[in-house]
């Protein structure tokens, strides 16, 4: 398996090679753009952020809703990711991006392999909350995805967003 990361173009092709809709594709975009704009925030404020990986791991957190539209689309797009050689720290954004993370006991209700689905890298930090202000293509709030989740009756899922947010606020310097 190699460490080095497809291109953005080599990536967004890789969507439609999965068969991703156009949809997700734009979904996908999005995100990276978002995702883009807060790893450059953070490194403006001294951190060691991989730029790179964060857009690549964006434009791919969604090739598996390519097969599968439910949380377990994380699953299907990490072993997707692996079938096509991709580095495992991609892999690893891929499958840490759902629900601001998936606790083990979450993933073992879910029949998921024994693995660690809960972000832990900065950029899968970065990638996870990104997604979770971009809906479709737009830019939301946090507090609108808050809400989201909270009609879905997903507690822990809102506590996880509300954390990474406050995580992503305070690197940045807000205290939002």
């Amino acid at each position: 398996m190699s460490e080095k990361l497809p291109s953005r173009e080599q990536a967004v092709q890789l969507l439609g090679k999965s068969h991703c809709s156009v949809k997700v594709i734009k979904h996908c975009k999005a995100v990276a753009r978002m995702a883009l704009e807060t790893a450059n925030a953070l490194k403006e404020k001294g951190l060691q952020v991989d730029s790179d990986l964060v857009e690549i791991g964006a434009l791919l957190h969604d090739i598996g809703r390519s097969r599968n539209h439910t949380v377990n689309h994380a699953v299907v797009g990490a072993e997707i990711a692996r079938s096509a050689g991709l580095p495992e720290s991609v892999i690893s954004i891929i499958k840490r991006h759902v629900g601001g993370g998936i606790t083990v006991s979450e993933a073992e209700k879910l029949g998921w392999p024994k693995d660690v689905y809960v972000p832990i890298t900065l950029e899968e930090k970065i990638v996870s909350y990104a997604d979770k202000l971009i809906q479709d293509c737009k830019r939301v709030p946090v507090e609108v995805t808050i809400k989201e989740l909270s009609k879905e009756l997903k507690p822990k899922a809102v506590e996880r967003v509300r954390e990474l947010h406050e995580e992503i606020m305070a690197l940045m310097g807000d205290k939002s």
